[in-house]
């Protein structure tokens, strides 16, 4: 199995007039359809841009028809992948997506979902409703109800809730301009990485516009990285050794979806999470709201969550739980390993912060996001210790506990934001491009 990760597509944070954009528009190739209206796509520099507009219906139907290719491609490498990794075929998931994650979905995205699988089946591709939603399952499923249900049924677990990225987001005295500063890693296997290029521009019927990346197919950004045009930032990171799960509560796709096109303030993106959790893809999310310069920490478990606020400050997240009581309680999680992954990028992040008070910007960002030093072993070096590079050594692998070894992945993509684009984005057709390493094996 050869790997070769392509050169770092850097791009600065710009403010790029998309009607005037020198990139050829994907336009359909028959007569204009009613429902295509409005959309369009073009890619620049490794990114797949699409803009989706209308009503659920349309949105769904743009994004199968503009995404069709990426998304059989998707579901062509997933399918096996996963089949490998929890020992479950694409039925078992298809079927856990029919019985337990679809009656839960609000019909606004039950729709938003048939669309998208009309919009596949006139471009040719052949998938159905289950498809799509086990589909926008692709973490909570395989690696929170799985292992839920290996243990209900005496099993070992064959997965586990992963922990693979790191973000930050900074506000006040710390940033350069004093407003919110927001970063994130990506880091993931080789399967899913390099097709997490899609940036969504949604303009929907109801709510407010929203900016993320995301992998085509699906609703949410899943990474998370997104912004809405009530000025609500959003990243997070998962939080390692989770164990709970409860299929009667509400997808967690579906949740994040609908958090980041309804919330007007933090309170309600905590509100809207909150409602019918199910524990799945649990997470510390770094929120921010441009309105007013604040930004929270929201950790959110099954049983547990809670909320820390700064107006002046930082947070940081690198799959280490926060609280202790839900540490205890719902994740085994070892803080004595200060040695491990999570808890010397945290140290990592600290000192590269503290380094860079009141100077931090999109730039800063983007330097810590390079940074390789490995914070227990006090030197430079590309193990999963390091701030941003996942493990691709054996030592490494193993200190961090995943006892992975040689393993098909690394970080794909990093992201910067500023507060910049939620006063832009309603005064015509302007974006903000995000920073970001793409990272592509030729062949996996």
């Amino acid at each position: 199995m050869r790997l070769r990760l392509s050169a770092a597509l850097i791009l600065g944070i710009a403010l790029l007039l998309v009607s005037a954009f020198r990139f050829v528009q994907w336009k359909p190739t028959r007569a204009e359809d009613d429902r295509l209206k409005g959309s369009y796509r073009f890619e620049s520099n490794g990114w797949i841009y699409v803009h989706l507009e209308g009503s659920p219906d349309k949105i769904g139907y743009q994004h199968g028809s503009l995404l069709a290719k990426e998304t059989a491609d998707l579901l062509r490498v997933l399918k096996p992948f996963l089949q490998h990794e929890t020992k479950h075929d694409w039925n078992f998931y298809r079927q856990a997506s029919q019985e337990i994650l679809w009656p839960k979905i609000d019909p606004e995205f039950q729709t938003e979902i048939d669309g998208i699988v009309r919009g596949l089946n006139d471009r040719g591709v052949k998938a159905d409703r289950w498809d799509i939603v086990a589909l926008n399952a692709l973490e909570e499923l395989p690696y929170y109800y799985v292992p839920w249900l290996d243990r209900k049924q005496g099993r070992v677990a064959t997965t586990h809730a992963p922990g693979n990225c790191s973000a930050m987001v900074a506000t006040g005295s710390f940033t350069k301009d004093h407003r919110i500063v927001m970063g994130h890693n990506n880091w993931t296997d080789y399967v899913k990485g390099p097709r997490w290029n899609i940036i969504f521009d949604i303009k929907p019927q109801r709510g407010y516009r929203i900016l993320m990346d995301g992998l085509p197919g699906v609703i949410a950004s899943d990474d998370d990285f997104g912004v809405n045009s009530a000025g609500i930032m959003i990243t997070e990171t998962t939080i390692t050794g989770f164990a709970s799960f409860d299929p009667a509560g509400t997808p967690e796709f579906y949740r994040a979806r609908k958090a980041l096109q309804y919330s007007n303030s933090i309170d309600d993106y905590v509100r809207i999470m909150l409602e019918g959790n199910n524990g799945g893809y649990a997470n510390d999310w770094l929120l921010g709201d441009n309105k007013t310069g604040e930004i929270a920490l929201f950790e959110l478990g099954l049983k547990e969550h809670s909320v820390r606020r700064a107006s002046d400050g930082y947070f940081v997240g690198s799959n280490f739980p926060v609280d202790p009581k839900l540490a205890k309680i719902e994740t085994d999680f070892d803080f004595n390993n200060r040695q491990g992954s999570p808890l010397a990028r945290k140290a990592r992040w600290e000192e590269m912060v503290s380094q860079s008070a009141r100077t931090i910007d999109a730039e800063t960002v983007k330097q810590m996001e390079g940074d390789t030093r490995d914070s227990f072993e006090k030197k430079e070096g590309r193990t999963s210790a390091a701030y941003v590079v996942a493990s691709n050594d054996r030592r490494a692998a193993f200190r961090s506990g995943t006892g992975a070894g040689f393993i098909p992945a690394g970080r794909c993509k990093r992201k910067s934001l500023t507060g910049a684009w939620p006063r832009r984005c309603n005064s015509g057709p302007r974006w903000v491009i995000l920073a970001a390493t793409i990272s592509s094996p030729r062949r996996f």
